[in-house]
């Protein structure tokens, strides 16, 4: 595994700020002194005995955790401040996390053994001005953790200190606090670059979910995500008057061309089961309405759920659209950006996330959710190991589902609890 050893002198920010301690008795008063009252475990009592105890004496400082990253968000790649935070509450209770060579990204087994289970949570905020008004909010300008991203970091450190302390485990538990979800490439590729894999036989993540209520895990099997590609499309011609098109390679025309018939095409040639679809976000070309321009661009994103479409589509788009131009005369160049792969959770996997979240929250607790055309790097850990994700409910019952990359996205607390039951209890189900 290509890692950094845990040492105090790890990469740090560049700008050499440090992380101030964080004080869980008064991480639920806001700094106008407001008094804000802690969370009820929705899963209290379901056990294991050492999971209760700890989160009884602890579920104060997971909020504590979750409010001062969300107050101190970090975009992607500079999750410095964060990555020392979670390095010094895993050595606190005696783990021996590492550091990505990049200074940012943490990795730490729990437990020993053969066996590895990982799970996975990823830290960046997006650039994004909150509008929540919350006492915790974002205190930097352009940043905030409006996709719940500060939650997911603080649920893996819940469940890692939990399981720091029980008495016994039957394998090892590989904590994956990641960096670089928002972006492309995202931060998964760094993870497995630097070993994270090594060794694990399964993996799983959570994501916040808004339109899901507090108390429910949303549950898939198969698709849960798609892959999402970029197409940048250019074109080149020799220009001219628009009195004249046929002395010249109508640009716009076949601009226009490719806008209307390479989805058409693409819904002839892909299984329409596979939840494909190509949608443009960008056209550019030209000024003047009596000049066929010289140079025109179009941008846009192509989606599917389905790994083995996801792997024929590069080609397929790049033959269509030499096809659809041949008869214009027009240049042009394709650049196919592949992003990341579809989040497929095995049968297995499923199972066992389900058994996790039932033995965590009860059977009540396990909701069916859609398929997403939206993207999501978890999926590079799938092309590596067999695993499972699941969205965490997060809204509170009533009122408005404030959705995420919204500057308003707020969640109810007690769904970092949940998260943190789920988590240990997946990780056992799967370990047993």
């Amino acid at each position: 595994m290509t890692v950094l050893d845990s040492r105090p002198d790890i990469p740090g920010d560049p700008e050499g700020r440090v992380v101030a301690p964080i004080e869980a008795s008064t991480a639920l008063i806001s700094e106008a002194g407001v008094s804000m009252a802690p969370v009820h475990d929705l899963g209290a009592g379901r056990g294991p005995f050492w999971l209760d105890d700890w989160l009884r004496a602890n579920a104060t400082d997971v909020l504590a955790w979750r409010r001062h990253i969300h107050a101190h968000p970090e975009l992607s790649r500079h999750e410095f401040a964060t990555t020392e935070m979670v390095m010094s509450l895993l050595r606190s209770v005696g783990l021996k996390p590492w550091v990505l060579p990049s200074g940012t990204g943490v990795v730490c087994d729990i437990g020993s053994g053969d066996r590895c289970v990982a799970l996975r949570a990823d830290m960046d905020a997006l650039p994004l001005t909150e509008a929540t008004g919350l006492p915790y909010a974002s205190k930097t300008d352009g940043a905030a953790h409006m996709c719940g991203h500060d939650a997911h970091t603080a649920i893996l450190l819940g469940a890692a200190r939990a399981l720091a302390g029980a008495p016994e485990l039957p394998g090892r538990v590989r904590l994956i606090f990641q960096p670089a979800e928002e972006v492309m490439p995202g931060g998964a590729l760094d993870m497995i670059a630097a070993g994270a894999m090594e060794g694990v036989e399964r993996i799983y993540g959570l994501h916040c979910d808004p339109r899901l209520e507090v108390g429910k895990v949303g549950l898939r099997q198969g698709a849960l995500t798609s892959a999402a590609d970029l197409i940048e499309l250019r074109l080149t011609s020799p220009g001219g008057h628009t009195s004249r098109p046929h002395l010249t390679a109508d640009l716009v025309h076949a601009l226009g061309t490719v806008i209307t018939s390479l989805p058409a095409v693409l819904s002839r040639r892909v299984d329409p089961r596979s939840g494909t679809v190509l949608v443009w976000g960008a056209v550019h070309a030209g000024q003047a309405a009596n000049a066929v321009p010289q140079d025109g661009v179009l941008r846009g994103t192509l989606r599917t759920a389905d790994h083995e479409v996801w792997t024929m589509l590069e080609p397929l788009v790049a033959s269509s659209v030499e096809s659809l131009l041949a008869p214009t005369g027009v240049g042009f160049s394709l650049d196919y950006r592949r992003g990341v792969p579809p989040v497929v959770s095995d049968p297995e996997s499923h199972a066992l996330m389900r058994a996790g979240v039932e033995a965590a929250l009860g059977e009540d607790a396990v909701a069916g959710t859609e398929q997403s055309s939206g993207g999501e790097d978890f999926g590079w850990y799938l092309e590596h190991v067999q695993g499972a994700f699941a969205r965490l409910g997060v809204w509170p019952g009533e009122g408005p589902m404030a959705d995420i990359h919204r500057p308003t996205f707020t969640l109810d607390e007690r769904s970092l609890l949940c998260g943190v039951r789920t988590l240990v209890h997946t990780a056992l189900a799967t370990l047993a």
